[in-house]
């Protein structure tokens, strides 16, 4: 486009045309003068070679054709350069001498006729000068052109080659930059954690049918109807279990389908993988020590690392495998969740139906335990894990990254054999401690909520720091910031009238403040992330959003 003076404006790294006090042809002449560019017109009250006005008629002109430029040279269009009618030009008779006034003696040296005078044309440019071809400068675009910008308004033309102009109407000019969404960066790496996930879903699935036909043989058939009383009892709890985990992560909530998989497989492939180790230590351990040296090793240490191994595999997976979902303790402590709750609604079939065939009562109690004072145990053990990978996800530090995850690991495993091992060690005996040790895990789990709350409130102070700089550019509001970071934004869309839209807008900016947070902790780090590759698709989907909110609004 052009600037306020009707000139193209300059481009870096295209070759510039010289400067008005660099072109040869302003360089005086022997014997003749100079004119300016810029000067007034004819009739003005100073004449180009800033003589006065009273001088002699004729004093100062170039000689015939000087200043012109020759044949074939760029040309300006009609009229550039050339002044609208009456510009510059004095009143009749100001600047005029009286007559006789500076007229030299006789004999005195005068100058020729027309000396001092430019001819006519001078100072403009042949027809066509800096002409672009049709089309070019359209407002849908602004492509930088081949040759240097035009001369000044009045400028002499240049001297110089002209380009030739091209044939087709966009030839030798750039093409127009549209920008091209960039593919998927870490396609092949989900593609890839999608066929771990679908094959260990159907090899633990597998692993569990097997078993399940073991024990309903053994049983000779009563097997079956226990563990469809167990699945009553194991599974409407669940939608109270799972609620909770969503409600607390209300700034950045995970996306249904990556919660989804988290469960399934913590009910299908950790519980098939697990069972299948576990009855192995357990029959082997009993047929060389006993029966109760077998229940002791499989319970307080084979049950421990198995379980804690195969649901901390799900973490890795979204760590891993789905790195733009997972952004630090937070997200770690969600999936460690569900996967543990997925794998506990499965245990728990199997307790119940086992409780059921001994009786009511016994079933009535093992619900109390397990059901009601301890259903968030084998999240508490599996978060471990997840918080482990979370620090390893926040982290610019090799070490840490490495050692969090084999870190959370262990300590979940040593959570879990501390809880089975007093149980089966005691047996009975445990009787007169199993209340004030059931309190203490309680208060246990209450400060580890507590925890999870705060980490849930850090991750909203990170989303408005790393979304500040977006209002000042621009690109939110501080209304839409306010929206943003609000505990209950989701709630407002979903009762007011942004309604999907909003909550896409919400989880956008969420993403985009998340990522920004990634990608300056990594930069600290001298390190790459995957983040810096969302950030700019994340503000190409706000606008959309944002331009789609804008149609909709009430106002």
């Amino acid at each position: 486009m052009n600037n306020a003076h009707g000139r193209r404006p300059d481009f870096p790294g295209l070759p510039q045309q010289p400067r008005p006090a660099e072109r040869p042809s302003e360089h005086a002449q022997p014997g003749g003068g100079q004119v300016r560019p810029g000067s007034p017109a004819h009739g003005a009250g100073q004449l180009s070679s800033g003589q006065p006005p009273h001088w002699p008629q004729g004093h100062g002109q170039a000689p015939q054709g000087h200043g012109q430029a020759p044949p074939g040279h760029v040309q300006a269009p009609p009229g550039y350069g050339q002044a609208p009618p009456g510009y510059g030009q004095a009143p009749p008779g100001y600047g005029q001498a009286p007559p006789g006034y500076g007229t030299a003696p006789q004999g005195h040296v005068q100058a020729p006729p027309g000396y001092g005078r430019a001819p006519p044309g001078y100072g403009q440019a042949p027809p066509g000068y800096g002409q672009a071809p049709p089309g070019y400068w359209p407002p849908a675009r602004a492509p930088m052109p081949a040759q240097g910008p035009a001369p000044p308004h009045g400028a002499p033309a240049l001297h110089g080659a002209a380009q030739p102009a091209p044939a087709h109407p966009h030839a030798g000019y750039p093409a127009v930059i549209r920008v091209a969404r960039r593919p998927d960066p870490d396609r092949r790496r989900r593609i890839a954690g999608l066929w771990l996930w679908a094959n260990g879903i159907i090899a633990g699935a597998v692993l569990n049918v097997i078993f399940t036909l073991f024990g309903v043989i053994e049983s000779g058939g009563s097997m079956l109807s226990a563990m469809l009383v167990g699945a009553l009892f194991a599974f409407p709890p669940l939608v109270l279990y799972l609620f909770v985990p969503m409600v607390i992560d209300r700034y950045d909530p995970e996306p249904w389908w990556c919660l989804l998989m988290a469960f399934l497989w913590g009910a299908l492939a950790a519980t098939g993988f697990s069972i299948l180790i576990n009855t192995g230590v357990h029959v082997g351990v009993s047929s060389n020590f006993g029966e109760p040296v077998g229940e002791l090793v499989s319970a307080s240490v084979s049950a421990p690392f198995a379980e804690e191994l195969f649901k901390g595999l799900g973490v890795f997976g979204f760590f891993y495998f789905l790195r733009r979902e997972f952004d630090g303790i937070v997200d770690g402590i969600i999936y460690a969740t569900f996967c543990a709750l997925g794998f506990a609604a499965v245990e728990n079939v199997l307790y119940y139906a086992r409780a059921s065939m001994q009786g009511s009562d016994v079933l009535a109690g093992t619900f109390v335990l397990r059901g009601v004072f301890t259903p968030w145990l084998h999240p508490l053990f599996t978060s471990m894990t997840g918080i482990g990978f979370g620090l390893a996800r926040e982290s610019s530090k090799t070490w840490v990254r490495v050692a969090a995850p084999i870190g959370g690991y262990l300590l979940g495993v040593a959570l879990h054999a501390v809880w089975n091992f007093l149980p089966t060690a005691l047996g009975r005996a445990m009787g007169d401690l199993f209340m004030p040790w059931l309190l203490l895990w309680l208060c246990f789990v209450a400060s580890f909520f507590g925890i999870i709350v705060a980490l849930v409130v850090r991750k909203g102070w990170v989303i408005r720091d790393h979304l500040r700089d977006e209002v000042a550019l621009g690109m939110l509001t501080q209304d839409e910031l306010e929206l943003v970071c609000s505990p209950i934004g989701r709630l407002r869309c979903t009762l007011g009238w942004r309604g999907a839209t909003g909550r896409s807008f919400i989880r956008a900016g969420a993403r985009l403040a998340l990522s920004k947070w990634h990608t300056a902790r990594a930069m600290e780090g001298r390190n790459r992330t995957l983040s810096a590759d969302f950030i700019g698709p994340l503000r190409h989907e706000i606008a959309q959003l944002r331009q789609e909110l804008r149609t909709r609004s009430p106002h």
